[in-house]
C-alpha cells in the first residue's frame, strides 16, 4: 500500500515542478513579466510601432507650414517618445532583452488572441497599421497639401493598429502599469484620430478604409 502511495506523490511533485517552471516562464522572477509574456510582448512591440509614428512625424514636421500638423506632429514625437522610453524602461526593469528573436505580435497569438483578426501581422512582418516602406518613401518624396494628406491617412491607420494592439493587451494582462499605458493609448489615440479625420475633411480628403473590427 505504501508504495502506490509513494508514486501518487513523486506524481504530484512532478507536476508541482513542471506548474512552477510554467508560472517562471511567463512572470519570471519576483512576480515580473516573464519573455514570453504578454506584458513584456506588448512592450517590445509597441516601442517598434510608436518608433515609426515619431519618424513618419518628424518627416512631416521638418516639411509642413501648416500649424494644426505641425502641432499635432509635435505632440505625437513628443507623447510616443516618452512613452517608448517606459515601454524600454519596463524591460530593463523586468530583466528582459529589447531585442528578441520572437515574431512580432506573437504575444497575442500565443496567449489566446492571435486568430480574432484584429490585431494580425501584415505581409512584410508589418504590425498593424504601420505604413509599408513604399509608403514611408512616397511621404518623403510629397509636399505641401499631398504630403499633409499621406500623412493623416498613414497616421489614422497607424494610430488604429495601436488601439487595436493596446485593446488585445488590455484582455491579457491585469498588470497595473502595462494595463493604465494600454487604457491612455487607447483614449488618447481615439481622440487623435477623430482630430486628424477633421483635418482630412478640411483638405478636401477622406481617411484610408479602417482596419478596426
Amino acid at each position: 500500500m505504501e508504495k502506490p502511495a509513494k508514486n501518487s506523490l513523486l506524481v504530484a511533485c512532478a507536476v508541482l515542478v513542471l506548474a512552477a517552471a510554467a508560472i517562471f516562464l511567463v512572470w519570471g522572477r519576483s512576480g515580473t513579466p516573464g519573455d514570453t509574456s504578454a506584458e513584456a510582448g506588448f512592450a517590445r512591440d509597441m516601442a517598434a510601432h510608436h518608433a515609426q509614428a515619431v519618424d513618419m512625424s518628424f518627416t512631416i514636421r521638418d516639411k509642413t507650414q501648416s500649424k494644426d500638423v505641425r502641432n499635432l506632429a509635435y505632440d505625437i514625437i513628443t507623447t510616443q517618445s516618452n512613452q517608448r522610453g517606459m515601454f524600454i524602461g519596463w524591460l530593463q526593469q523586468w530583466g528582459l532583452d529589447q531585442a528578441t528573436d520572437r515574431p512580432p505580435m506573437a504575444w497575442m497569438a500565443e496567449h489566446g488572441h492571435g486568430g480574432t483578426g484584429t490585431a494580425t501581422v501584415a505581409a512584410g512582418g508589418l504590425m498593424p497599421g504601420m505604413a509599408t516602406p513604399d509608403e514611408l518613401t512616397k511621404l518623403k518624396e510629397l509636399q505641401g497639401t499631398a504630403a499633409e494628406v499621406l500623412y493623416l491617412q498613414l497616421m489614422i491607420r497607424h494610430h488604429e493598429g495601436g488601439v487595436q494592439m493596446a485593446g488585445g493587451l488590455l484582455k491579457l494582462s491585469t498588470r497595473d502599469e502595462v494595463v493604465n499605458m494600454a487604457q491612455k493609448i487607447v483614449s488618447g489615440q481615439t481622440g487623435e484620430i477623430k482630430l486628424m479625420t477633421e483635418m482630412l475633411k478640411q483638405r478636401g480628403a477622406q481617411p484610408y478604409p479602417t482596419i478596426l473590427k
